[in-house]
């Protein structure tokens, strides 16, 4: 059989999806890389047997899958590959260049579930005790301070905190309402020491917005500025200030991440008796199923929930 390759129409395909996706999802090179690697196995797969990405169908992308499982690929390998050839098909749709998504209705064979990394409450409280020390000077601190006590608070994704608008947090809310992935709004309580946090925070902030506009600068509409192109602190900025707190807190940085943090915050809410789909509308799941995953993290405390509270439990207890 000869070796061919995909035809530039495939490779254009692939490089105007993987734009596209990196324009309206953000997704980070790696992502990207991993995509096209995928794509381009597809598509050099579909050539040597005569076939491209415009007339493939149902049957050729689960010959494709049996192919991926006889090299001995691993599920997740396999199941990221179904989802890029998903997702690149679902985009030619509608794009026009297609009538169909031969993919839709292939499940694949799925990913292993994984358990969400978390932290104790005691070491959350060593990582904000952290950031209030950590910092140039004190209104670095008090940024640092405000940043880790949002995101414990209320368990936001690392892209809704640094661009999370002020005028979000403007007149001391209990409430703040968040636009999160899919364009989807929800609301998000805080607790008080968010609040303090924010408040110190806003004091110094403003008070630089102000001398910045005398200065003849625009006034950022970002509760946390930064120098970046989109004129918020970056993700990659926040992600290796969490890191630098962990040293400070005597916590491997090896553990801790962002979304270490938004696991701790719905792995303590459990632990202290939230109910799931009040969890699942805090972090803003689309389904509750992805929420269900943090009752595993914490399945001795609910075996023992249900061995002290449930009625038969305690009727077994007395008449022993």
């Amino acid at each position: 059989m000869s070796a061919a390759k995909p035809d530039s129409e495939a490779g254009r395909w692939i490089a105007t999806f993987l734009d596209a996706t990196a324009a309206e999802h953000g997704t980070s090179r790696n992502t990207q890389l991993a995509y096209g690697r995928d794509l381009l196995d597809f598509a050099d797969w579909l050539a040597r047997r005569g076939k491209d990405l415009a007339g493939a169908d149902r049957q050729a992308v689960e010959d494709y899958l049996v192919h991926c499982d006889a090299q001995g690929l691993s599920r997740a390998t396999r199941a990221r590959r179904l989802s890029s050839i998903r997702q690149l098909y679902r985009f030619a749709f509608e794009e026009g260049w297609r009538q169909d998504n031969p993919a839709q209705r292939l499940t694949g064979p799925g990913r292993a579930q994984s358990l969400p990394k978390t932290l104790t409450e005691a070491e959350v409280t060593r990582l904000i005790e952290a950031a209030r020390q950590r910092g140039r000077n004190p209104v670095d601190q008090l940024r640092d301070t405000a940043l880790f006590e949002l995101l414990y608070a209320t368990g936001f994704r690392v892209s809704e905190l640094v661009s999370l608008p002020v005028s979000a947090v403007r007149g001391d809310p209990r409430m703040v309402l968040v636009r999160g992935k899919g364009d989807k709004e929800r609301l998000v309580p805080l607790s008080t020491p968010a609040r303090a946090a924010v408040a110190d925070w806003l004091q110094h902030r403003d008070a630089e917005d102000e001398a910045r506009r005398k200065a003849g600068h625009a006034s950022s509409r970002f509760l946390f500025p930064g120098d970046g192109k989109d004129g918020h602190l970056t993700r990659q900025y926040f992600h290796s200030l969490v890191k630098d707190v962990a040293v400070l807190a005597g916590i491997s940085p090896s553990r801790v991440t962002p979304h270490v943090l938004r696991h701790a915050f719905a792995t303590h809410l459990l632990a202290h008796g939230a109910d799931l789909r009040v969890i699942q509308t805090l972090l803003g799941h689309a389904d509750l199923a992805t929420t269900e995953i943090y009752t595993h993290v914490l399945e001795d405390h609910l075996r023992d929930l249900v061995l002290t509270k449930h009625p038969l439990a305690r009727k077994t207890s007395k008449s022993g």
